[in-house]
């Protein structure tokens, strides 16, 4: 099962961090969490809910990560205007 994780966390890490697609994998997570269709149905107990789960965890994980890049690059730049 870790091999067909890994490659999907990378690919999907990839492109969010491309910004030109940044938006659209955030949209299509969130359309994907909230439809009805899914990789593996939410009829079957506890492994129907763990693809939404992963998806959640990925979106959560690399948005935050993203937003405290962010942050540090802000806050170098006002540093770099206040030494000036």
């Amino acid at each position: 099962m870790k091999f067909l994780i890994k490659p999907l966390y990378n690919l999907y890490r990839t492109v969010l961090r491309n910004s030109k697609y940044r938006w659209l994998v955030v949209l299509g997570s969130l359309i994907y969490l909230f439809s009805p269709i899914d990789l593996v149905t939410d009829v079957i107990p506890v492994v129907g809910w763990i693809d939404d789960g992963i998806v959640a965890t990925l979106l959560v994980s690399e948005l935050s990560q993203f937003a405290l890049e962010q942050r540090k690059v802000r806050r170098e730049k006002s540093a770099d205007v206040s030494v000036s």
